[in-house]
């Protein structure tokens, strides 16, 4: 059996509500994900950095980069709807970010955005009631809405998603 690269863990998938013991685990996955990061992250060298987690995928850098960037987008979504009835989320070009020359550059500023902004949303989403979780927001691109209780878990996938690929990378190249 052979493991998707660009999957590595196989994608989000959740049936049925949103019980308080799994959104207590995705809030928890939230939090630990720095820590998790950073461990996977900081030993590496430049190049190392710069190898792609699979041809034509991003390198291990862009995708350091990328997790504060999408979490911080996430963060902001998550602010807007709890304090506006059903807010249209802002859309961005994840590729088009990656392209920036600023994703070139060192690991430790955007691993520390990544500490700050986990901080704060583990603290937020620790507070939330009931009724928080069932609140919605529009996404753009595919006309949709979304609940916050199952945009927690996507992004708590998302999180364990891209250190997968860190991980089975170093794995992979036995660094």
């Amino acid at each position: 059996m052979s493991v998707d690269l660009r999957y590595p863990l196989g994608t989000f998938g959740h049936e049925g509500p949103v019980l308080p013991p799994q959104r207590t685990a995705w809030i928890d996955d939230i939090a630990a994900l720095p820590l998790a990061f950073r461990t996977a992250a900081e030993p590496l060298s430049e190049s190392q950095l710069d190898t792609p987690y699979r041809e034509g995928g991003w390198t291990l850098r862009q995708v350091v980069h990328h997790v504060p960037d999408s979490h911080l987008n996430a963060y902001t979504r998550f602010c807007w709807t709890l304090t506006e009835d059903t807010p249209t989320i802002k859309a961005y070009d994840e590729n088009a970010w990656a392209r920036l020359k600023l994703y070139a550059g060192p690991i430790e500023p955007s691993l520390a955005l990544l500490d700050a902004i986990h901080a704060r949303w583990a603290a937020l989403l620790r507070g939330l009631d009931e009724a928080a979780w069932a609140r919605r927001f529009h996404h753009p691109e595919t006309d949709t809405s979304h609940r916050l209780d199952m945009v927690l878990g996507t992004y708590a996938w998302h999180g364990r998603h891209h250190l997968a690929h860190l991980t089975t990378t170093i794995e992979r190249f036995g660094w």
